[in-house]
């Protein structure tokens, strides 16, 4: 770290570029902080924590590899931008549903009801029930039975297309469908 002391940062960046590990580490230690602070402004993720600090440092190694600073911006600006794209992408590839095999996805009904799941304690698989038991009963009573069948096709990762082909519906019939049944999902209560 003594041949850096006297260096700016764009030129310990461009050490950094070649492959110089020192001129790395010291960008990726003053950069931790960023990465968690951009991390942390994803609270409500389905992605812990430090998986999302995770993929936030790949996205500074990406703004290592990647900074041009005759482009003008500067390197905490652009590295910011990597690293937020970097979780975004992430979190949006953890969403898609249509990475999950088929045939690991099982209703929830048939997951807890049938005693499946091994990860929860009883007195939790026992509450699972019952909640799935009463949302069951709340959707029954408050959707119409097409609006449950969209439901539950829309559940699975079905598209508008898909679930209007199987129901013989027009999208729009299906769009219509879902946004009733958000409404109607916002009023239940047990």
């Amino acid at each position: 770290m003594k041949k850096l002391i006297n260096l700016t940062e764009l030129q310990i960046l461009s050490l950094a570029k070649e492959g110089d590990n020192e001129a790395s580490t010291f960008i990726i230690t003053k950069y931790r902080s960023v990465v968690e602070a951009i991390a942390s402004r994803f609270t409500v993720s389905p992605i812990e924590r430090d998986d999302l600090i995770q993929e936030g440092m790949i996205g500074l190694l990406a703004a290592i590899k990647s900074f041009d600073s005759s482009k003008g911006a500067s390197f905490n600006t652009y590295c910011g931008t990597c690293i937020n794209n970097s979780i975004q992408t992430a979190l949006r590839k953890f969403n898609r549903k249509k990475d999950f095999p088929a045939d690991a996805i099982l209703p929830l009904e048939e997951e807890f009801v049938n005693g499946k799941s091994s990860v929860l304690s009883a007195e939790d698989s026992f509450l699972a029930q019952e909640s799935v038991s009463m949302l069951t009963q709340q959707l029954d009573k408050n959707l119409s039975d097409f609006e449950n069948d969209v439901l539950r096709l829309h559940m699975i990762g079905c598209s508008y297309n898909e679930i209007a082909k199987r129901l013989n519906k027009t999208p729009k019939a299906i769009d219509n469908a879902l946004q009733r049944i958000r409404k109607k999902l916002k009023e239940v209560s047990f």
